[in-house]
């Protein structure tokens, strides 16, 4: 976690500092780091054994907020209409750096600090993707950057943006859409990985949706002839998904959870319902596929002979990746 804090910090300094000397404040940060880790662990095993999902994340968001405002940043809770959201700045004037740290866990893969899969609690969240580390490593790096510009070493703003759900439903978004980052210089974060590197690669572009089919009930023995089957619907839609999966490029992702397929084995459902999720390397070739599979669900629903919903859940770009300060770290 600390490399990767020293990383985002060698970042920020390389918007900020001109004729400096580069290597006396790395010097400083790396000993303000190590000033923080006993906090900063602290700080992680709690989000850890939170372990809280998308847009619940109240002890791992006031957490983070409650380390900010300790180390002097003016923060602005429940931003972007989303309560585990908020934005915290210290500073003034040009560069504006945003620094973006995550916090949410993963659905069913409660998990205690050991090698092994052994859970902290069965069938309760955890954290697989380490956004424990992400937010509290992110925000150890910004009280860095805030340190140096306190004491006249550097110049500017930092800012650092608790951004929740990021595993299901990307709370960026709304904060975007809220305008957060409109005036930023440069934003940067970092992700939990087995090497300290920095990633100059672009990510997936995707989208998210739900099918829904709506069919007739009917008890599935006495008379099933009167009854049309959302679950055929379903399965008959899956299966064109696995289908067309031999006939996309090698970028494409598909994934798909299927969330209700009916509720008891003699009645003919006459609801099921599944979550979709289409990625590529451009959002351009991911909205052909999508525009593919949404088609496939009219298909199956005609075949089936009932009705269907697609419901948008969010879509996000590709990362555009910064080379040139991704080559000068």
């Amino acid at each position: 976690m600390k490399k990767s804090i020293y990383i985002i910090i060698a970042l920020g300094m390389l918007f900020s500092v001109q004729a400096q000397n580069k290597k006396t404040l790395k010097k400083g940060v790396i000993k303000d780091v190590e000033n923080q880790k006993e906090k900063l662990i602290e700080i992680s095993d709690t989000l850890w054994e939170a372990a809280e999902i998308a847009f619940q994340e109240t002890v791992s968001s006031e957490t983070l907020i409650a380390y900010a405002q300790a180390n002097g940043f003016d923060v602005e809770v429940g931003v972007a209409e989303t309560p585990t959201a908020f934005v915290a700045t210290y500073g003034s004037g040009r560069p504006i750096i945003g620094i973006l740290g995550e916090f949410d866990a993963l659905p069913g893969i409660s998990q205690k600090t050991v090698p092994e899969k052994t859970p902290l609690k069965a069938g309760a969240a955890g954290h697989g993707c380490g956004h424990n580390l992400f937010g509290t490593a992110s925000l150890g790096a910004a009280v860095a950057i805030k340190n140096l510009i306190a004491e006249g070493k550097l110049q500017g703003t930092v800012r650092f943006y608790g951004t929740p759900a990021e595993e299901k439903f990307f709370g960026k978004l709304w904060m975007a859409r809220a305008g957060l980052f409109d005036d930023l210089d440069a934003c940067m974060d970092w992700h939990p990985a087995d090497t300290t590197e920095a990633d100059v690669q672009s990510s997936l572009a995707l989208v998210d949706f739900k099918v829904e089919f709506f069919g007739q009930t009917a008890h599935a023995s006495a008379d099933p002839w009167n009854g049309r089957s959302a679950s055929d619907a379903l399965e008959l839609y899956t299966h064109g998904i696995n289908a067309y999966r031999e006939h996309v490029k090698p970028t494409v992702r598909i994934h798909y959870h299927i969330q209700d397929g009916g509720q008891v084995v003699n009645v003919v459902p006459d609801y099921s319902r599944l979550w979709v999720r289409v990625r590529d390397t451009k959002r351009e070739g991911m909205n052909e596929v999508y525009e593919r599979v949404k088609a496939m669900a009219e298909g199956a629903a005609i075949l089936a002979n009932v009705d269907y919903k697609v419901n948008l859940i969010s879509g996000i770009h590709e990362i555009l990746p910064n080379r040139v300060g991704g080559a000068a770290i």
